[in-house]
């Protein structure tokens, strides 16, 4: 016993002086990322990622940068609304993160303590107008979608796209008249894309990512609902550490270059 109190001694010393040079290399591996907020190594298996579909491009690309990062490591992807992914969770989906595009939905698993501790918020979005190149309808602001004729789409009221439209009807006292109400912003980009809409209702990051297959129209109301995505560690993770060091990629300097050179704001 005495031996091996000796050896645990003499590992947790050279362990402790090869922390010290790494330092001294400015990295440290234990925290997850180095002393320029870039990561490093956080250890092996695999961390499912259960995220908002507006988040698609943004996730993938810090997906394939975690895993370029700790090469033994796979990170899966599941994209939903956020509404659905609360209902997946809900049910036992074996998600070891989840990120919300709002904090109604987050509170949901807040509050059946479904995620370990507070959320962390880490961006924000807003809407904006998605028409075909040709704009067929001729939309220029966001009353023009109340006019009659206009094939708009919306997002559902549960999902974080469709109340952020709910609270800009109120706020312009403008009614929309929707041909469809679907389950994911992404949804309703596809409509549009397809000829199937003149006109749909996305994030500003969505009408970006799509480039010149639609059209953008900011308008100025879109101030008046501003959606803030938080993050967690989902409570029944498998690998709350590879979870960890994944937030606090997406949190950290690499994460946030990515959200904002997609048009996402900071919370």
């Amino acid at each position: 016993m005495n031996v091996t109190r000796v050896r645990i001694g003499a590992l947790l010393a050279t362990g402790v002086l090869a922390a010290g040079l790494a330092g001294c290399a400015a990295s440290n591996t234990a925290s997850g990322t180095n002393q320029s907020g870039g990561s490093t190594a956080a250890g092996t298996g695999t961390v499912t990622i259960y995220a908002a579909a507006s988040l698609k491009t943004t996730f993938t690309k810090i997906a394939s940068e975690f895993e370029a990062a700790n090469p033994d490591t796979k990170v899966m992807l599941n994209f939903a609304g956020s509404s659905d992914l609360v209902t997946q969770i809900t049910q036992g989906a074996p998600a070891d993160v989840v990120a919300s595009a709002d904090t109604r939905n987050m509170a949901k698993l807040s509050d059946a303590k479904l995620i370990d501790g507070t959320a962390s918020n880490f961006a924000t979005n807003v809407l904006e107008i998605a028409v075909p190149p040709a704009n067929p309808a001729s939309i220029s602001s966001f009353a023009d979608l109340a006019k009659p004729g206009v094939k708009v789409v919306v997002c559902a009221p549960q999902v974080p796209c469709g109340s952020a439209t709910e609270t800009v009807e109120k706020a312009t006292g403008t009614t929309l008249k929707p041909v469809s109400e679907e389950s994911s912003v992404s949804d309703v980009l596809g409509k549009v894309t397809s000829g199937e809409a003149d006109a749909g209702l996305v994030y500003v990051t969505d009408v970006r990512n799509a480039g010149d297959k639609v059209k953008g129209i900011p308008f100025s109301e879109s101030d008046k609902a501003v959606n803030t995505y938080p993050i967690a560690t989902v409570g029944s993770s498998k690998n709350k550490e590879l979870a960890k060091a994944f937030i606090a990629m997406v949190t950290g300097s690499e994460g946030r270059k990515v959200l904002s050179d997609a048009g996402f704001g900071t919370p």
